[in-house]
């Protein structure tokens, strides 16, 4: 059996993913049935384990805490966080010493907490499917597209291929936080000639990105009774005046971001973001310390260090105004530089033939306001990374939701790829249903 031409390969794969679209469903909702926030992912991680085995793979599950990451390019600040907790899981498929290329598909299966509970009109956790759309909590982001690569190796298998190549299938956690998962699997030893990330992108390539800082400030008030009222003496209002310091900052670097080659045709492309506060001790005291953590992006192009200290010189710029002592500044999460994939690598054409096949159109590319997993490989291990994904909405909303008919196609365009970047062979004995 050789190995088909590219549309009629594609014929072929549309035909076995369609017969296989209910259970592809299905799939996508037992995987989205997991409450995999932070410190949650084992279970979630334990069944992918199990499906791979399933199908033949070796299978490598492994907690962040066994891998050196420490100081390594990529790695972000850990604070308050049990990385014997945080399970990875890498399943290799394909053949070893084949013809072709290796690749890494990787998805996330870490989603961002649910919120305020009156927000939701059912369980995040449990998925339901309507007029075309499937709703829940990490459907969209990115447990589609787990799903989708998964089962664009599957389509395959059902054809009678495999990849001429290693094909490493990574599930990793921490991509909503720090991205030390990925970092994990790479510092593991998995590397190959590309990687392929399928978050949710309306059929776009990524082709820039802002990294981001996350990071946590002390602020110490004046404690006394509160019959003695002094705003700058009271932690938590004194908080307000930091954080309008800092979005008087981001405005600021919007202006320089006017002159980004890829950034600068956005309107105010960098986001501050106040995402956690607390403070005070007792109703009847002036409290004496509050805590704010934020988000700030950064713009490829801008060393982390410089960021970093433009935040810290802003937030004692505001101490010094209010007369207060210096804040404690703590790097909790994300430093995360931004980054550029340079066009015309032979990936990212072999993509655009996949696309055009299925799509029926040019790829496109675009430059993402936010942050992924796309630099671990990218920028600071020089593998060729494409992060292209289907259609859906409401992420990291309780609106979200993915679209099914888009899951299908980008199952057969990740299936159409594997088959173009690592070449195809028969599987022994082995015929299309």
């Amino acid at each position: 059996m050789s190995a088909p031409g590219l549309s009629d390969l594609s014929d072929r794969l549309d035909r076995v993913i369609e017969a296989g679209a209910a259970g592809q469903t299905a799939w996508l909702a037992r995987l989205a049935s997991f409450d995999s926030t932070r410190g949650k992912e084992g279970p979630c991680q334990a069944w992918l384990a199990g499906e791979f085995e399933q199908r033949g793979w070796n299978v490598d599950s492994f907690a962040i805490s066994e891998v050196d990451i420490a100081g390594k390019p990529g790695a972000s600040a850990v604070v308050d966080v049990d990385y014997d907790k945080a399970i990875q899981v890498v399943a290799t498929a394909g053949t070893e010493g084949g013809k072709g290329r290796s690749l890494i598909l990787q998805g996330h299966i870490d989603v961002v907490p649910t919120g305020a509970p009156e927000l939701w009109e059912r369980d995040p956790f449990t998925p339901v499917v309507k007029e075309g759309r499937m709703y829940g909590r990490g459907v969209n982001d990115m447990k589609v597209g787990v799903t989708a690569m998964v089962h664009a190796l599957d389509a395959l298998a059902s054809l009678g291929y495999a990849p001429d190549a290693p094909v490493f299938v990574e599930t990793v956690s921490e991509e909503e936080c720090t991205g030390n998962g990925a970092l994990a699997t790479l510092e593991r030893g998995y590397r190959a000639d590309a990687a392929f990330i399928p978050e949710s992108l309306e059929h776009k390539l990524l082709r820039a990105e802002l990294g981001s800082v996350w990071f946590r400030a002390r602020i110490l008030g004046k404690p006394g009774h509160v019959m003695a009222f002094d705003a700058a003496a009271n932690a938590n209002l004194a908080a307000y005046e930091y954080v309008q310091d800092l979005i008087a900052l981001t405005a600021e670097i919007n202006v320089e971001a006017q002159e980004h080659p890829w950034f600068g045709h956005i309107d105010d492309p960098v986001k501050f973001s106040l995402g956690k506060i607390h403070g005070g001790d007792w109703l009847g005291c002036v409290p004496s310390w509050c805590e704010i953590e934020c988000r700030l992006s950064v713009l490829p192009g801008q060393p982390l260090p410089e960021v970093r200290a433009r935040v810290t010189e802003r937030l004692n710029a505001t101490a010094d105004r209010l007369g207060t002592a210096h804040p404690e500044v703590t790097w909790i999460g994300f430093q995360a530089d931004g980054h550029v994939f340079e066009p015309g690598t032979e990936a990212e054409a072999a993509l655009a033939r996949c696309h055009g096949e299925v799509m029926g159109n040019a790829l496109e590319s675009f430059s993402q306001t936010a942050t992924s997993d796309t630099r671990q490989y990218d920028l600071y291990y020089g593998i060729p990374t494409l992060c292209y994904g289907g259609t859906g909405g409401g992420s990291h909303s309780p609106q979200e939701y993915t679209d099914l008919k888009s899951m299908k196609d980008t199952t057969r365009i990740i299936a159409l790829f594997i088959a173009d970047w690592c070449g195809l062979r028969p599987i022994k004995g082995k015929e299309e249903k």
